[in-house]
């Protein structure tokens, strides 16, 4: 059965092609689903105004991630206070949310913590290396400091 995808499928292909699939497999999980139309010759008009969109869509994603770049190239280094106990053990750990946090405040623009990949689980003070991926081509290496938190720093920054 020929279908026109409605929106990206892994493994399958892009929003706004043709594709060739079983007819199980298109009726039983993709229209129910509503992630693909049937392709017929009334739905080659929906498909053409699809890709329309899909164009005006990936414009929009590209302008917006030039921004992201930007904003986020001139931070090379970030440092993130964290509430630490005895021998400097971190209560809990730093994750992706608490990061994206951190340069929202730092550069005013937002940033999806599913685009920030770290290496490993940050569960300790010191210095690890991370990525911002923007996008499939774009990817801004950043550098975090976990350093203890204080009460002094947090003064100073209310005092500013």
């Amino acid at each position: 059965m020929k279908v026109i995808l409605k929106q990206d499928i892994p493994n399958l292909g892009d929003a706004g092609d043709i594709k060739d699939v079983a007819d199980g497999y298109a009726r039983n999980y993709l229209i129910p689903k509503n992630l693909v139309i049937p392709f017929t010759k009334s739905t080659k008009k929906a498909l053409l105004h699809q890709q329309k969109i899909i164009e005006i869509k990936k414009e929009k994603r590209k302008k917006q991630v030039e921004e992201l770049t930007k904003s986020f190239e001139s931070i090379q280094e970030l440092e993130i206070p964290v509430r630490v106990g005895e021998k400097n053990k971190l209560y809990g750990s730093v994750t992706p949310v608490l990061i994206a946090k951190i340069l929202e405040e730092k550069t005013g623009k937002q940033i999806d913590k599913r685009k920030i990949y770290l290496n490993e689980p940050i569960k300790q003070l010191g210095e690890y290396k991370i990525s911002l991926n923007l996008s499939e081509n774009v990817k801004i290496p950043l550098t975090i400091k976990v350093v203890p938190y204080s009460e002094k720093a947090k003064e100073e920054k209310e005092n500013q």
